[in-house]
Order: C-alpha cells, then structure tokens, then sequence
C-alpha cells in the first residue's frame, strides 16, 4: 500500500478494563440506545402530528431532542461496534469527523437553550408583542443560528486539528474528542489550546448570562402577578432550567475532569463518567419535557389512554 492510500488507524484504548464484561456492556448500552431513540423520537412525533403544538416553544423542545438523537446516533452505533471488536479502533478522519459532530451538538444544545429562553422571556414579559416577536420566520432564523454557528466554530477548532502531525496512536477514550486528539500530536499545539479556550468562553459563557438574565427578569414579572400566573409560567420555564443545571453543572465538570485529569482519575471512574456524559442528556429531555410541560404531557396520556380503550372495546 502506498502512501497515497495509508489510512491513519487510531486505537480507542479506554475499552481495555470494560472486556470482561463486554457482552454484559454491550446488552446495557444498547438499551439505553433505543430507549434515547424512543423516548426522543416519541415526543418528537407528538409535536409534529399535533398542529396545537405547532408553536416556537414545542418546536425549539423539537430542535432540541433532534439535536440528542443525532448525537447519540454519532456516538452509540460505534460504541456498539467497539464492544464487541477485539481492537476497537477508528480511522484518524473518522475519529476527526465523531469529534467535531459531538462537539458541534453540545455547543447547538447552549445555543438551543439560549433561544428557548428567550422565547420563554417574550412570552411571559412581553406578551403582547409575543406574536410579532416569535413569528415562524423569527423561529427558522433562530434555529439556523443555533445549528450554523456551532458548525463553524467546531469546523475551524477541527480545521486546526487535522493539520497536526499525530506521533502517538492511543486514545485512552471511548469515544474521539478534539483535546484527546491533540494530546496525540508532537507539534506545537499552542494555537489549538488558544482557540480552544476562546470557543469555550464565546460559546458558552454569553449563552449562560443571557439565560440567566432572561430567567431573572421572568422570575421578577412572575413575583408581580398572581399566583395561577406564577405556576404557568415558571412550570414552563422549570425544564428548560433543569436542563442548563444538569449541562452545565454535571456534564460540562464531567468533561473538564475527563480531558484535563485523565491521568490522575482512575481509568474505570474516566469511563463511568464518559458513559454518564452520554445516557444522562439524551434520556432526561424527552423525560422532562415530556412530563412537565402540560400539553405535550396531555396528549402521551391521550395517545396511550386513546389505545387502551381501543383494545377494550374490541
């Protein structure tokens, strides 16, 4: 084979301590695989065959559990594989390409989020101008925000990247992501850990503050009405908060301790919190959502109760 056609073959090490079990991994992991695709693909279809859901909030609670199941697709069909191959490995442009989808979904779940909040913001503080504010093209303009500036800001850490000489084959991982990647190199990877820090702060930081300033001037409208109006508006608010504690309180540390202190954390501890970091997000969503908010809670008790009394009549 000539240099031309060499491919560049990466071995995912952290599946060394997890072959004992593997079987026993494999049988729970592909569990929560499609209780992630059911769960999320069930509300999913109740908001699109339900034209009264057909509103900005229901479709950016859409957006959101689509952006999980592309993720969890990226992630878990590979790790399924891996379970049950000799030598899990990966391609260096695969490992490339896993990285920067997963990377690309957890910043669009702030922008996500960020959007969510801010319909919340104008639904409850500015009700009035709601219609002219949240209209369908101000939605599709949002969500194209949301998806498109995470793409380029990951495309040009992953740019940054693939430009680098790898000299080490290894990946104490069970999944690619960008910083284990570099860790690969043996060149200068100054402007990657630059950049890096810098996509951390522009994406993550501005997206925060504004849900928290959005939810305190909520809480303040809230503290002002009565209490039947309190109740609805923070029972819809309470899912979206919920979901930025756990991200970025739960996921985002599991992340820091996973990249920056993976030496000093035992290797079996480093991938409880891989697999944690992938179960948690995509199955609490639909389950939040699902469950707190009313009208979509509503029509899974209809569709479920609906059946039941079907099959008592026959």
């Amino acid at each position: 084979m000539n240099d031309s056609t060499a491919v560049t073959y990466i071995l995912l090490e952290g599946h060394i301590e997890l072959e004992k079990y593997r079987y026993v991994y494999f049988i729970i992991s592909f569990t929560v695989y499609l209780l992630i695709v059911c769960f999320n693909a069930g509300v999913i279809f109740i908001v699109l065959t339900d034209k009264k859901l057909h509103e900005p909030m229901y479709i950016f609670i859409t957006a959101l559990l689509l952006n999980s199941l592309f993720g969890t697709t990226v992630i878990y069909p590979k790790l399924l594989s891996d379970l049950l191959s000799e030598r899990p490995g990966i391609s260096y442009e695969g490992c490339l390409i896993q990285a920067f989808c997963i990377y690309t979904v957890a910043l669009t779940e702030f922008t996500l989020l960020s959007a969510m909040a801010y319909d919340r913001y104008v639904s409850i503080c500015k009700p009035l101008q709601y219609p002219t504010l949240m209209n369908m093209s101000t939605v599709r303009k949002l969500l194209f925000i949301c998806w498109f500036v995470p793409f380029c800001e990951i495309g040009i850490l992953v740019i940054l990247t693939y430009r680098l000489k790898l000299c080490r084959f290894k990946l104490e991982r069970i999944y690619c992501s960008n910083y284990a990647i570099v860790k690969l190199s043996c060149g200068d990877t100054t402007v990657n850990n630059l950049y890096g820090i810098f996509i951390t702060v522009i994406a993550v930081i501005p997206p925060v503050i504004f849900i928290i300033f959005s939810y305190v001037r909520i809480l303040s409208v809230c503290l002002k009405n009565s209490k039947e109006f309190r109740r609805k508006a923070l029972q819809t608010c309470f899912p979206h908060l919920i979901a930025l504690i756990i991200i970025f309180s739960v996921i985002s540390c599991f992340e820091v301790i996973n990249n920056r202190l993976e030496k000093s954390v035992p290797h079996i501890a480093s991938m409880m919190m891989s697999m944690a970091i992938l179960v948690i997000l995509p199955l609490f969503n639909p389950v939040i959502y699902g469950l707190k908010l009313q009208e979509i809670k509503k029509r899974i008790k209809t569709l479920f109760l609906g059946k039941k009394r079907i099959s008592f009549r026959l």
